[in-house]
């Protein structure tokens, strides 16, 4: 057996970012072969994901990302087994490295899709696969998302301080220049917090499934069951107002100020940049 030198050691920790000890012992598995240390090191990894496929990943990290010219943006999150892995150095960095490679994936969602994309000849399932050989549990991509402006508009974010929830929101403008306006793009960031806080199910009532309109509207009627059949109609209607206005975006009372729906705060903010907007669209992760 090859002799194992300390700079051996540190070279292969330097690249692979895994402890000394299983350093040593991967160059030790494969005569000093750094290459070949390597791929056992990337092993013990996949190793440790299948040993723990059915494990829940209930914590973890929010990212969100913008490109350099403002026009794309991106939302994921990445997943964990417990919090104290998903506050170490080796999980945050993964989580960065994440934002990276979704801003640089072709597809606009779905987590298999980042998962082959491929950043300086390496895909993030190795990235991946690192992570997991380092912190020893179950990491996975949970959600992703990309927003691309396609006209005139902006997209706004926000990421609640604990990082285990977060928000991006598109919205379409009349110019370039309502876009580019400190009052609708202050806007844009709180109709995301917003967003982050009240849970909609859509963006309007058009947009709710249609399962569920009908699920809703069984379960009021049979709340009025035994009351006179010419009013239970008008009171389920009614029942599904409140329904709406709790659940559909453009509907809701903003959180800053309950005297006004989401749509009219756009409306205002885009009247006072000197043209017109509206939300386009929006998608709320959360972790756990």
């Amino acid at each position: 057996m090859s002799e194992i030198s300390a700079a051996m050691v540190m070279e292969l920790r330097k690249m692979s970012g895994q402890g000394m000890m299983d350093c040593k012992k991967a160059l030790q598995e494969t005569d000093g072969d750094v290459e070949k240390a390597m791929d056992l090191l990337r092993k013990k990894g996949l190793a440790t994901l299948a040993k723990r496929a059915g494990r829940d990943t209930s914590e973890g990290l929010v990212i969100c990302k913008r490109s350099d010219d403002g026009k794309t943006s991106v939302l994921a999150t990445l997943c964990c087994e417990t919090d104290f892995v998903a506050k170490s150095d080796d999980f945050v960095a993964t989580a960065k490295t994440l934002a990276d490679y979704a801003l640089a994936c072709s597809a606009d969602e779905g987590a298999d899709n980042l998962l082959e994309t491929s950043v300086g000849g390496k895909t993030f399932n190795d990235i991946l696969t690192e992570t997991v050989s380092k912190t020893g549990e179950k990491t996975q991509v949970g959600d992703y998302a990309k927003f691309t402006l396609d006209g005139p508009g902006l997209i706004g974010s926000y990421i609640h301080f604990n990082e285990k929830v977060g928000t991006i929101i598109q919205i379409e403008t009349s110019d370039d220049a309502t876009a580019g306006n400190d009052a609708l793009r202050q806007a844009a960031t709180d109709i995301a917090m917003h967003i982050t806080a009240t849970k909609p199910l859509a963006l309007d009532k058009d947009q709710i499934d249609p399962e569920i309109i009908e699920r809703e509207k069984a379960i009021f009627a049979e709340q009025v069951k035994g009351k006179p059949e010419n009013i239970i109609g008008k009171i389920v209607e009614g029942k599904m107002q409140k329904f709406y206005v709790e659940n559909c975006l453009l509907q809701q009372p903003f959180v800053k100020d309950d005297s006004k729906t989401v749509e009219q705060v756009i409306t205002e903010a885009a009247k006072q940049a000197g043209g017109e907007a509206q939300v386009k669209r929006f998608v709320r992760f959360e972790v756990g």
